[in-house]
């Protein structure tokens, strides 16, 4: 059996939501044929599958016999077209991309079975491909949650958690995050002072960060006034922990900070400032990228300030932006909502 059709127990079974399987049940359960027994029987004791991943099979083959019966076509005479054509009406009618590509991995493995066995000629399954999965938005903030976030300030007058310096370095980490839309590992290769060993770095009179991001492109970005007002303020305050250290970011050890103590550190800070949704660093570089194109509109700009080799890599701001301005309208405009006790007109 072939990489497709051999799915296994384990990735079927996990990869199986309980839509999927609904999905893969006809209204009409039918008598298995002849040729779906013997390749059931085959999964189950040449292949030595799990029980559960057989019974996912035949779920998958009374989907395909139910096809075959209202097109009036026999199993072994499936050709590509109908395929194709069964395809497009599972996705028509709903079923996620993910439950099409269970049920397609089942019957490609029963007509590879067939075509072992000599009763078919070629694979209708083959080249049929499920829907492309729409690719989930990034998560970007509100203004005024990034807002919220990068002004907070905590652990700043005293008590026994209090820690001054840790409050000034995260606002630093958090307003640069935002205000240039650095990725995590551009944030932590900046170092105090350029040098031809040095990743990254500010550059305090022209407030612009020099960073090294992927592919080992080297770009400039500029830093906002808020972001700048926090920098000094952590290189005044990081003296407390410096050793000979030339990272920006550091612990009370005089260490680099690292991605996932980064990390921690936003989710803690995103909690203690009251949102109710955790924190990550990516998760402000998008901000950035939303808030910026929402005010300028300028999508070449935008993917200049990120860094992205690919015009498309940065369309999927345009969105983002697009689903801010549905509610700015559907909040605005008289004709957009339904009044409460009317009628949407």
């Amino acid at each position: 059996m072939s990489s497709a059709a051999g799915r296994g127990s384990a990735t079927q079974v996990a990869d199986s939501p309980s839509a999927a399987l609904q999905d893969a049940v006809p209204e009409v359960v039918l008598e298995a044929d002849p040729l779906v027994e013997r390749y059931l029987e085959h999964v189950r004791v040449e292949k030595r599958l799990a029980q559960r991943t057989t019974e996912l099979y035949a779920l998958d083959l009374q989907k395909l016999q139910a096809n075959c019966l209202q097109a009036g076509v026999g199993l072994t005479a499936v050709q590509n077209t109908h395929m194709r054509r069964w395809v497009a009406q599972m996705h028509a009618g709903g079923r996620s991309a993910r439950g099409i590509a269970l049920i397609l991995s089942g019957w490609r493995g029963f007509y590879t079975w067939l075509g072992r066995e000599g009763l078919v000629v070629s694979n209708p399954v083959q080249d049929v491909r499920s829907p492309k999965a729409a690719k989930p938005l990034p998560k970007a903030l509100s203004v005024d949650e990034a807002v919220q976030l990068a002004s907070y300030q905590g652990n700043v007058h005293g008590g026994a958690e209090s820690n001054p310096l840790a409050e000034a370095r995260d606002r630093c980490i958090t307003e640069l995050l935002y205000g240039c839309g650095l990725r995590i590992g551009e944030l932590v290769g900046l170092d105090v002072q350029a040098s031809a060993q040095a990743r990254g770095w500010i550059d305090l009179d022209a407030a612009e960060a020099h960073v090294l991001g992927k592919g080992s492109k080297r770009r400039s970005v500029p830093v906002g006034s808020k972001a700048m007002e926090a920098l000094k303020a952590w290189m005044s305050a990081r003296q407390g922990w410096a050793r000979d250290d030339a990272a920006l970011f550091i612990n009370p050890r005089g260490g680099r900070l690292t991605p996932q103590h980064i990390r921690v550190r936003l989710k803690k800070r995103s909690f203690s400032a009251g949102l109710a949704t955790p924190v990550h660093p990516h998760m402000l570089r998008h901000s950035f990228a939303s808030h910026v194109l929402q005010s300028s509109g300028d999508l070449r700009a935008v993917q200049e300030l990120l860094g992205h080799a690919n015009i498309t890599t940065t369309q999927v701001y345009t969105r983002l932006d697009f689903q801010h301005l549905a509610k700015v309208y559907d909040a605005a405009h008289p004709r957009a909502t339904k009044a409460a006790g009317k009628t949407k007109t």
